[in-house]
């Protein structure tokens, strides 16, 4: 029963291929983060790309701010597993050096990268290695002015025109800006003007907890009108941390299933058991289940008292309304058996393993 499963109607954008994944036409929405180490340290870059890969990043892009940096990506792009982005500012010929290198992509700043020459040299580049260069606008690359949302958009598009002008095509495209309204507004209007696909986010967000808000807000909008095709949930916070709060963004979307759906109440005064705890092990738990396809798609509801609880849990694949010290365990529906508070977390992954 996939209640989160969503109807939303993507916007038709041209298909990429980054290494080995594919974005743009049907394909899923894919995460993104970037590695907050020096590139040139190779052991440490190599080992937090590492941990972003079993977190669940689907892409990770990494900053070339030197010669040295870029001659490390080769060794870096050797030991990892996902598509490696090289992040491009002022020095054209680093970008040069970071696809001789290997990378799977370019993300350049037009704001600071802007010569025909160069660009047409970083293109040239590119159309021989294949891989797709993000024309990637934030608004520290416009400048003062007064509406940022429709600037980065001109700025964009004067900078797409000069790339295709080369000839080349095999673009992505982020339009951010670190106030939420005018990011929206930057990314409603360039979906209408071009077919590439869309790397979605905001910039500067801050903070985990407001650095959230801010970016469930702009890409919970956007991703609602069927906009956007990769995904970067930046935050002053360790990049995991990046990774886990996209998944969750698309799962709250019904984008994406990377586990079964938990549904839990907040709690009152009502319950008499400890839920939150409880809950809290279900979903560290589930995390290390091998679950089937169904599984995986199914929704586990957790509720503390009487009032709601069985009316959510037997509307779950598997749930559990609780009374005092007890609860109720509910498949499909249909009430099974009751269930003490230490046992609900490997009653309901039992039930769930055998969907």
């Amino acid at each position: 029963m996939d209640i989160f499963k969503s109807n939303i109607k993507r916007r038709s954008a041209r298909v990429v291929r980054i290494g080995k994944l594919y974005i743009g036409g049907k394909y899923p929405i894919a995460i993104q983060s970037m590695t907050k180490t020096i590139t040139k340290n190779i052991d440490q870059t190599i080992e937090q790309i590492q941990r972003l890969t079993r977190a669940g990043a689907e892409i990770v892009r990494v900053a070339v701010n030197d010669h040295k940096d870029a001659q490390a990506l080769s060794e870096i792009k050797r030991q990892i597993d996902i598509p490696l982005v090289a992040d491009i500012h002022f020095d054209w010929t680093l970008a040069i050096e970071a696809i001789e290198a290997g990378v799977d992509k370019i993300r350049l700043n037009p704001g600071n990268i802007f010569r025909k020459a160069e660009i047409r040299e970083i293109c040239a580049a590119a159309k021989l290695a294949g891989i797709p260069i993000r024309v990637g606008l934030n608004s520290g690359s416009i400048g003062k002015t007064k509406n940022r949302g429709y600037a980065l958009v001109q700025k964009a598009k004067e900078y797409l025109k000069i790339i295709e002008g080369f000839g080349f095509r095999n673009l992505v495209v982020s339009v951010k800006a670190e106030n939420i309204f005018e990011t929206v507004a930057a990314y409603q209007q360039i979906a209408e003007i071009c077919d590439y696909p869309l790397h979605l986010g905001v910039t500067a967000t801050g903070t985990y907890q407001k650095g959230l808000a801010k970016s469930y807000v702009a890409m919970g909008i956007l991703l609602f009108q069927g906009i956007g095709d990769t995904l970067r949930i930046s935050l002053t916070e360790q990049p995991e941390k990046e990774i886990e709060a996209a998944r969750a963004l698309l799962e709250a979307m019904g984008l994406r299933r990377f586990s079964p759906q938990i549904i839990s109440c907040p709690t009152c005064g009502r319950s008499r058991v400890p839920l939150i705890k409880m809950v809290k092990r279900l979903e560290q738990q589930l995390k290390e289940q091998k679950l089937s396809k169904n599984a995986l798609s199914s929704t586990v509801a957790m509720m503390g008292c009487v009032v709601n609880g069985p009316g959510e849990a037997s509307c779950a694949d598997i749930g559990l309304a609780f009374g005092k010290t007890q609860g109720l365990l509910f498949k499909k529906g249909k009430p099974l058996y009751k269930v003490l508070a230490k046992d609900a977390v490997f009653s309901l992954i039992r039930e769930l393993t055998r969907l």
